[in-house]
């Protein structure tokens, strides 16, 4: 009995350590569960999808998915080898040039009309997040140090793979304005970012930029549960308007909403859309690859590239699948497919087909 209750006094304790970190977040302020309660996509106590968005697709429960996830031999599903990578000198980088530049899964820097734009950094191995995310060999070649100066954070949804509180809390130097989607704004505000620099946005706003830019929320297929209460902070897209038109699909499945934002913002020069992670087990939830020729033609973009992939293992698909799906994806004559490597600078005045070329 003595031993029993050692036991659970040690497992509780590391339990409280864990889940009272301050990358778990804190609860809303009042403030904000008030503009949370007044959003449109707000509803029966939680935010809600446009169409009806079961999170699992199978008959199989939460822990028969999970142990498959642990126990099932899963073929390929990590290299054996360093995925290969360039390492660019980032704080040489012309901010006057439009460009793409990814560091595997979701963390990229989009340049823009003369802006700098990081999207959802993932750039460490730290506790809580190095409990559950572990970067393949080679792709871990981007820390915070290397970051240039950046003038908006863009955080597409909570969820860990694409908020890490020890890259928030590393480039907060570095960083002028936060845009995220609405409740998203807690974490900043706990982590010590200023409130007055925080752009928290609901579907359908939008927020201008000198005049030079404007930057759209948008619709996303999704989810969120960084803890244990589900979907109380908004998930979303953007479409960063200036001398090119970039779309960042964030995670989510297939829906209306692409047509949409397709129609509405004509002659996409860039859409960056998510290929990876994805399972007929939660279809709903991730683009599956047989989509992927679905959204180009929806969105009708100059170019498009697919991220979420080539750096941590959250399904049970090959690590190569989604590059090599894409590949073989039959893509409009209007959009040229781009598969660049981690690190690779890809600038937007000049897409070329040879930016498909297979490193993997």
């Amino acid at each position: 009995m003595t031993v029993l209750i050692i036991f659970l006094l040690i497992g509780s304790s590391a339990a409280f350590a864990i889940f009272s970190h301050k990358s778990f977040g804190r609860k809303h302020s009042a403030e904000r569960v008030e503009r949370i309660r007044n959003s449109p996509n707000y509803r029966d106590g939680k935010f809600q999808n446009l169409s009806f968005t079961p999170t699992m697709t199978s008959d199989k429960n939460m822990f028969q998915n999970f142990w498959s996830f642990i126990f099932e031999k899963r073929p390929g599903v990590k290299p054996s080898d360093s995925v290969p990578a360039i390492k660019t000198d980032l704080k040489a980088l012309d901010k006057n040039q439009d460009m793409f530049i990814w560091f595997g899964h979701s963390s990229y820097i989009i340049q823009n009309s003369g802006y700098r734009f990081l999207i959802d950094p993932v750039l460490t191995r730290k506790f809580p997040v190095s409990l559950m995310l572990k970067p393949f060999k080679g792709t871990d070649l981007y820390s915070p140090e290397d970051m240039p100066s950046i003038d908006f954070l863009v955080i597409t949804h909570e969820h860990w793979d694409h908020l890490d509180y020890h890259t928030a809390i590393e480039i907060k130097e570095k960083v002028g304005k936060v845009i995220c989607p609405l409740g998203v704004g807690e974490y900043f505000e706990y982590w010590g970012y200023d409130s007055e620099n925080i752009i928290e946005m609901d579907w359908n706003d939008n927020y201008h930029i000198d005049n030079v830019i404007t930057v759209y929320c948008l619709p996303a297929r999704h989810f969120s549960n960084r803890l244990f209460k589900r979907d109380q902070n908004l998930w979303a897209s953007f479409m960063i308007d200036g001398n090119k038109k970039v779309y960042i699909s964030g995670d989510g499945g297939y829906d209306s909403h692409f047509e949409t934002i397709g129609r509405l913002f004509p002659d996409i020069d860039l859409a960056i859309l998510e290929n990876g992670q994805y399972n007929d087990d939660w279809r709903h939830i991730h683009l599956m690859p047989d989509e992927i020729a679905a959204t180009v033609k929806d969105l009708n973009p100059s170019g498009a590239v697919t991220v979420h992939n080539s750096k941590f293992a959250l399904s049970r698909h090959s690590w190569k699948e989604p590059m090599d799906n894409f590949q073989k994806t039959e893509m409009p004559e209007s959009c040229t497919m781009l598969i660049p490597m981690i690190g690779e600078v890809l600038l937007l005045d000049s897409i070329k087909n040879d930016n498909n070329k297979k490193w993997w």
